[in-house]
């Protein structure tokens, strides 16, 4: 029983370090890239491009990541060959930043990153099972977030004395502790059946398929909110460190890991807060927060162009982002719970995600370049505004679900 209980310790520290350090290797390949591509003289339309191209690619594979996070047993391999393949894609990007090879290694990195979301979550609900879950993810996020902080010092230092393209050898490396962070998780402590939220004693083995989900109407209506908002959210932070970088030299990668660093600590501190609320609280009230703050946080980038206060801002980011990113988890989990489509749903919720997030950046991108980044920054916090109302009127409460179907097991 010791033995059993101190091997379960160790998988549970070694899923908190994969989180941290999965952070930091995606880090490096996110808004880090916006900044590196204007350097290059990519005007704003074709950093757009660039993202939306790696955002549509994340569209098309994250429903099919679920459901092979739903077949695939050894979750460590999957998520060790995706870290690598993203390592690799970081190295191409460093040393071939031309137009075409930029634009296929966005390809594959919107494809790549799709396996972590689903893969972590499958991991950490086979493990720890439904009572624990909210606790867990509310974890999952603070070390994440942690790690996304580290990894925005280090690579804001980097671009600012050394140079931008250094940030993405920094990533590769990155990828080593990774991986090795894997071999501290148990695979025997995963419950195959449990982490695609299926029941381990009337389970026939088959994963669900995605025509399925939508049959689910609560399940569809949060793929609506989540689009609109990643729609409204995604394309701020990149529009931002446009912005900041005008004139600024390399000072502006400084500014973006400010950005960046404001919002993963404030995530940082809201994880655990989020993962204990929405168990005594219920899910609604925590994202109406989330939803609330967005079109706050995108009306208030038009008041300032001083970058201190642009940074501060991003208090507000992290407040939505962090409450988001813990409970669109829990609410998958409340919906799919028994049905044996965890992650296939939970794909599907990313693809909404990157639907949003992809669109994002080329509308406002075009927007910007015609009518200036203020009017940017107002069309998305219309958006904003409109899903905080989609949410509000429409959107059940998850958690009562959740209950009633422990009432009947």
């Amino acid at each position: 029983m010791k033995k059993k209980k101190k091997f379960l310790i160790r998988s549970l520290r070694g899923l908190d370090w994969l989180n941290f350090f999965i952070a930091d290797v995606q880090t490096g390949v996110g808004p880090f890239i916006a900044i590196y591509l204007a350097g290059e003289n990519w005007d704003e339309q074709l950093v757009g491009l660039a993202l939306t191209v790696g955002g549509i690619a994340g569209i098309v594979a994250q429903t099919p990541a679920g459901a092979i996070v739903d077949y695939i047993r050894s979750k460590r391999a999957l998520v060790a060959a995706s870290v690598i393949s993203l390592a690799l894609c970081s190295l191409l990007i460093a040393l071939f930043p031309s137009f075409w090879s930029v634009m296929t290694v966005q390809v594959l990195i919107g494809a790549i990153s799709s396996i972590f979301g689903p893969a972590i979550c499958a991991i950490s609900l086979g493990i720890v099972g439904y009572k624990l879950f909210d606790a867990r993810q509310g974890r999952n996020q603070t070390f994440k977030s942690a790690g996304n902080v580290v990894a925005a010092i280090l690579m804001g230092i980097i671009g600012y004395y050394l140079s931008n393209r250094d940030i993405f050898f920094l990533v590769a490396i990155l990828a080593i502790p990774t991986i090795l962070m894997l071999f501290l998780i148990n695979p025997d402590e995963i419950d195959y059946a449990l982490a695609r939220g299926a029941k381990s004693d009337h389970d026939d083995g088959k994963p669900a398929r995605a025509r399925e989900l939508f049959k689910d109407h609560p399940l569809v209506i949060f793929l609506v909110c989540a689009v609109m908002f990643h729609f409204a959210n995604a394309a701020m932070l990149p529009l931002l460190g446009e912005m900041l970088s005008k004139g600024r030299g390399q000072s502006s990668m400084m500014f973006m890991a400010a950005c960046v660093v404001t919002t993963q600590f404030i995530i940082a501190l809201i994880s655990s807060w989020s993962g204990r609320k929405a168990g005594t609280w219920g899910r609604k009230p925590l994202l109406l927060i989330a939803f609330g703050v967005l079109p706050v946080r995108g009306i208030l980038y038009t008041f300032t162009d001083n970058a201190e206060l642009l940074v501060a801002i991003q208090i507000l980011d992290g407040i939505g982002a962090g409450i988001f990113g813990v409970v669109s988890a829990l609410v998958i989990a409340d919906l799919t719970r028994g049905t044996g489509r965890f992650n296939l749903s939970f794909g599907a919720i990313s693809t909404a995600v990157g639907i949003g997030a992809s669109l994002s950046q080329v509308v406002a991108g075009s927007i910007v370049r015609y009518y200036g980044y203020s009017s940017g920054f107002v069309f998305l916090a219309a958006i904003a505004l409109a899903a905080f109302t989609v949410l509000y009127f429409f959107m059940p409460e998850t958690h009562t679900i959740r209950r009633r179907s422990e009432n009947h097991l």
